[in-house]
Parts: C-alpha cells; sequence; structure tokens
C-alpha cells in the first residue's frame, strides 16, 4: 500500500569558528525544526544548506568560502544561505559565488532561516538577497536554545566587542558590545538543566564584557551567583576570558561557587608585554601572571588553556622567547598556537617588520612542543597524585571501545566500559597517560 506522506524537507547547518557561532547555528536548527524539517549533518545531499562563516583569519574566509562552493556542488538544487562574520565583512564575495540565494549579517541572524523557507516554498531568487544592515546600535539579538548534546551546551550571554586590537577584524564583524539580559540567561539554563544537561558555558565574543550596558550591579561573577541559583543546575564554564577581567573580586567569586568549574581559557595572543602593546591589547604579562595566580591561591586544582598568535609583525627571536618562557612557567594545559594573518583595514597589516611564514610556521611548532610538554607535565601530575577524578562523560569511540569525558579542571580521560556512560558523571582511578589523554578505570 502506497503512503501519501511526503517526506519531511531537509536542512544542514555548517559551523565554522568559534562557540558563538555553534549556539548560533543550534538556535538556527531548533527554528528549522519548528518548522517541520529534518536537520542533517552538511556532509548530506539536504534541501537546504547554511554556512555560520567565520573571520577571525584570512584562512578562515578562505574556508569559509571554500565551504559554501562545496556545499553548491554537493546539491546545486538546494537553497544555500550564508550568514556569520566572513558574511558580514565579505557579503559582495559571498553573493557573487554562483548558487548563493541570499547573504544575512549578524544583526539578525535568525533572518538567514526566514529567507531559507521563502525560497523554500516559493522559489530561489534569481539573484542573491544581500541584507547586511548596519551593526550600529543594534541591540542583543532574541535567541535561545532547549536542546544540547548530551552533556553540553553554550549559552551566549554577549556579543559585540569594543577593543582596538591591531590584528583583528571581529570588531566589525560583530559590532559594539551588548549582554543578555540575566534573567533570560537564566530562563534559558534553567531549561537546558531541567532537560538534563549536565554542563553548559556561557560564552560570548567578549564573554568577561556581560553586563557592562546593562548597569553597573551586572558583572559577570553577579551572572555566576544567578546561575549557580539554579536547582540541579551542573557545572558551569565560561567561554574565553581577557585576563583584566580576574579581579580579586572575581577570583572570590568563582572560588565560593563549586558549580563553576576550575578550568579557564585566557585569550593571551602572546606572552612578551612589547608585543602585547603592539597588539593594544589591555595588559602586559606581569598583570596576565598576577591574574593566574589569584585563581590558583584560590582553586588548587584550576587549569587555564589559551590562545597565542605567532609572529605577529616586529616580533623579534628575543621576543618570541620571552613568549616560550611565559608558556612554559604559565603551565597552560593546551595552547592553541597559530601564525599571524595579515587582515585587511587593520594597522597591524602595514606594520613595518612582517614576520616570513616560514618562520611563523617554525613558531607555532614549537609552542605546540611546549604545550605538548606541559600537558604532558601535568597529566603525568594527576596520574601521581592517585587521587580518584570525577568525569563527565561526552563521547564514545568505537575504534577503542573508549569512552571520553572531562574532569572539572578540563583535563581529557579515556575509560573503557561495559555500559554506556555518555551524559554521565563517574568516578574513575588514572591508570596511565597516553597520546595527551589521561587513561583511567572505573572502580569495581
Amino acid at each position: 500500500m502506497s503512503s501519501n506522506t511526503s517526506p519531511s524537507p531537509t536542512a544542514a547547518i555548517l559551523t565554522l569558528g568559534c562557540k558563538v557561532n555553534q549556539y548560533e547555528s543550534e538556535a538556527m536548527a531548533e527554528a528549522f525544526a519548528g518548522e517541520g524539517f529534518t536537520v542533517r549533518a552538511s556532509d548530506e545531499v539536504c534541501d537546504v544548506y547554511i554556512v555560520n562563516s567565520c573571520t577571525v583569519t584570512a584562512e578562515s574566509d578562505r574556508k569559509s568560502r571554500q565551504a559554501v562552493r562545496r556545499l553548491i556542488k554537493q546539491n546545486s538544487d538546494a537553497v544555500v544561505i550564508v550568514t556569520g562574520c566572513s558574511a558580514e565583512t565579505g557579503a559582495r564575495l559571498m553573493a557573487d559565488i554562483q548558487g548563493v540565494d541570499a547573504v544575512v549579517g549578524n544583526r539578525e541572524k535568525l533572518k538567514a532561516v526566514g529567507y531559507a523557507l521563502e525560497f523554500f516554498r516559493n522559489g530561489k531568487p534569481q539573484k542573491a538577497i544581500v541584507d547586511v544592515p548596519t551593526l550600529e546600535g543594534s541591540s542583543f539579538e532574541p535567541m535561545t536554545i532547549t536542546r544540547f548534546d548530551r552533556t553540553r551546551a553554550y549559552v551566549k550571554i554577549q556579543d559585540g566587542c569594543e577593543s582596538k586590537c591591531t590584528y583583528c577584524t571581529i570588531p566589525a564583524a560583530r559590532g559594539r558590545e551588548r549582554s543578555k539580559p540575566l534573567c533570560e540567561v537564566v530562563a534559558e539554563v534553567t531549561r537546558l538543566t531541567e532537560g538534563g544537561c549536565r554542563e553548559v558555558v556561557l560564552t560570548g565574543i567578549e564573554t568577561g564584557a556581560w553586563g557592562k550596558d546593562l548597569g553597573k550591579e551586572y558583572t559577570l561573577a553577579s551572572l555566576l551567583h544567578a546561575v549557580a541559583t539554579i536547582p540541579n543546575v551542573g557545572r558551569i564554564r565560561l567561554g574565553s576570558l581577557d585576563p583584566t577581567v580576574i579581579t580579586e573580586d572575581f577570583a572570590d567569586a568563582v572560588a565560593s561557587l563549586p558549580c563553576v568549574a576550575p578550568h579557564f581559557h585566557l585569550s593571551m595572543q602572546s606572552g612578551c608585554s612589547a608585543t602585547l602593546a603592539r597588539m593594544k591589547r589591555k595588559y602586559n604579562v606581569t598583570q596576565a601572571e598576577r591574574a593566574m595566580e589569584r585563581l590558583r591561591t584560590r582553586l588548587p586544582t584550576v587549569k587555564f588553556t589559551t590562545d597565542i598568535i605567532a609572529g605577529f609583525p616586529g616580533e623579534t627571536e628575543e621576543e618570541f622567547a620571552e613568549t616560550l618562557a611565559f608558556a612554559r612557567r604559565a603551565r597552560f594545559l593546551h595552547i592553541h598556537a597559530f601564525p599571524y594573518s595579515k587582515r585587511a583595514g587593520t594597522p597591524a597589516a602595514v606594520m613595518k617588520d612582517q614576520v616570513p611564514e616560514e618562520i611563523k610556521r617554525s613558531r607555532v611548532h614549537a609552542l605546540n612542543a611546549v604545550s605538548q610538554n606541559t600537558c604532558r607535565a601535568l597529566l603525568t601530575d594527576a596520574l601521581a597524585s592517585a587521587t580518584p577524578l570525577s568525569v563527565l562523560f561526552e563521547t564514545y569511540h568505537p575504534q577503542t571501545g573508549l569512552y571520553h569525558g572531562h574532569t572539572p579542571d578540563f583535563i581529557e580521560v579515556a575509560v573503557p566500559a561495559s555500559r554506556d556512560l555518555r551524559g554521565q558523571e563517574a568516578t574513575v582511578i588514572p591508570t596511565e597517560v597516553k597520546d595527551g589523554v589521561l587513561m583511567a578505570l572505573l572502580p569495581c
């Protein structure tokens, strides 16, 4: 017997870049689901594709355009919408790609879903629509999620950046700093917690700037206190922080809240004060080290991760040596090291003494070596302490038969198990360090 039931239309969202983009993509996915679409992976043939692009480096722009072309080739009949930061700053380049139906800026990102629905139901436009209004005077776009991937959810609490870093185009892509109201953050985390979410990451373009546009009584610490009162809330993590956020009051606040995970990602960019000054960062190395010490004094198990740009214009061998020495002293659990990328229109792009590409690559390699050595040492310390560890398990790797998760201080742990551990928190006994992961066993 034949069925008159038509298959539901399909949509896929390809996300590049930061955790804020990941959150916004999830919000778009939920909007599609609410319209009766089945949301699939981007490598599948779908009726609609949205590319949520990134512009943090020149390579990010290139990958964003490459992704758009690949999806068009995958299904030339599909509706294709481009949004995100690369769409914001390079709208015409995106619109000129044959097969793109609309380019939507960051001011009202959910419009991407609206255009996709319109074109799917009524036909594609003859020419790509460019909807990239100015970010001047924009407010925080209302956007929430209710779903999460087993254990962890990202919650966007802030957008925009008003820093004037000499290498960065993100302020142009995201606009001024603006915050999600406290009551909306608490309501969203409450819904996620009630739905079984075990860990929430509060994130933004400039996470530490949350509350600046809401009033003097609103600070990131006050938000953490409010979220900590949610019944049965699990772990709370924070997105990338500027070291200047970590004041004595902030350190006291996080130390008083057991639900705040003792792991912080610091957006360092360099470990040399002279380089930081040319970057126009808000701090120097001494200030950053004092910030880290504030947390280490209060939270003995705290771990730090960071980003470092290698080969910023004018970076001498002596300056890079200072960065390496700082990285060793700081004992970062992980360093995301990447080469400086020249961005048109930024002051750094026209600075003298641009560093050759081969030297940048060599410096990235050196930073990666420090990162790997420090991570191994920190894992060895955890093993030597013989202390049972609490792990929230997230993924299963069928090729190894191991479940992977993280401790509160963000050490990656892998264990064999006969039951599905995903979404579960369990105490484990460390057994060895292997390939940057702490191997462990469940107690008998």
